[in-house]
């Protein structure tokens, strides 16, 4: 049987705010897109009595074995939702983890579809955001690859016909604990968010919002800070901002020549450091 093939996008936080705490979780707000960046997935059925899981890729050398991936087909399994079926899944990662690239959940998110697609399971709606509440907080927010509001209600809207814009998203040579940065939010804010609106995607209105997370991880990581102001004022973009806990900042900008530039400044300033020009989707 030859496999399928499933593309796995990198999420992006537009913005974001920690608005509340709840049974020790932190209630966020956050305007999100999709990245052009991806993992691709290779999955096919097999005749063995285990799945096969693998990775490869410049960024599969620490995935441990309680993954994402692992973590969907034990809850479908416990489930009955997939019966006696066995997959080979093979996962090239190019998108970097502990970035606030949300790699790992978007695997699963992707996956998940494909099932649901397939008719391989037959789940309500309601059902289908349990499992993906199971696996991990940002697993819900790949169900449905488009731009979309997630209000302090923990609703998400979604939005098509959108501008997209060019993105320059660079990584530093380490990455950033989710759990770590979240135990340091001290500060909550007011809701922004819970009437969500289309010119919410409106440059000029995103070059006014932020990331909560920021200041928290810019004091543990002043590295971030410098190249967050080199990128600022040496090529321009709409905005700068970092996406999820970090690590990663992504330069926005609404030409290709204008991204396209500011890569090759990058790459010069900062040699050692990963760095992809890409779109939103």
């Amino acid at each position: 049987m030859s496999y399928s093939k499933i593309k796995s996008y990198a999420k992006l936080n537009l913005a974001l705010n920690i608005v509340g705490k709840k049974n020790s979780l932190h209630t966020i707000e956050s305007i999100i897109s999709f990245d052009n960046l991806h993992d691709v997935i290779l999955i096919k059925k097999i005749k063995l009595k285990n799945h096969v899981i693998s990775f490869s890729g410049k960024f599969s050398k620490d995935i441990t074995k309680n993954n994402t991936i692992h973590k969907l087909l034990s809850i479908l399994e416990k489930k009955k939702l997939i019966e006696d079926k066995k997959f080979q899944i093979t996962i090239n990662k190019k998108i970097p983890s502990k970035a606030g690239l949300g790699g790992g959940s978007m695997n699963a998110a992707a996956l998940l579809n494909y099932f649901i697609k397939k008719k391989i399971i037959r789940s309500k709606k309601n059902e289908i955001l349990s499992i993906s509440n199971l696996i991990g907080s940002d697993v819900v927010l790949g169900l449905n690859v488009s731009n979309s509001i997630l209000n302090s209600k923990n609703c998400l809207k979604t939005f098509s016909h959108y501008k997209k814009l060019y993105t320059l998203i660079v990584k530093p040579n380490f990455g950033c604990s989710t759990k770590e940065i979240y135990s340091k939010v001290k500060k909550f804010t007011k809701p922004k968010f819970n009437k969500p609106k289309k010119i919410f995607f409106n440059i000029n209105y995103l070059k006014k919002m932020s990331n909560a997370l920021e200041p928290i991880v810019f004091s543990k990581y002043g590295q971030l800070s410098k190249i967050k102001l080199f990128l600022e004022s040496s090529s321009k973009p709409a905005f700068v901002r970092m996406t999820g806990s970090g690590s990663a900042l992504v330069a926005y900008f609404q030409s290709k020549e204008s991204c396209v530039l500011a890569k090759k400044m990058f790459n010069r300033k900062y040699k050692n450091y990963w760095c992809i020009a890409s779109k939103t989707i």
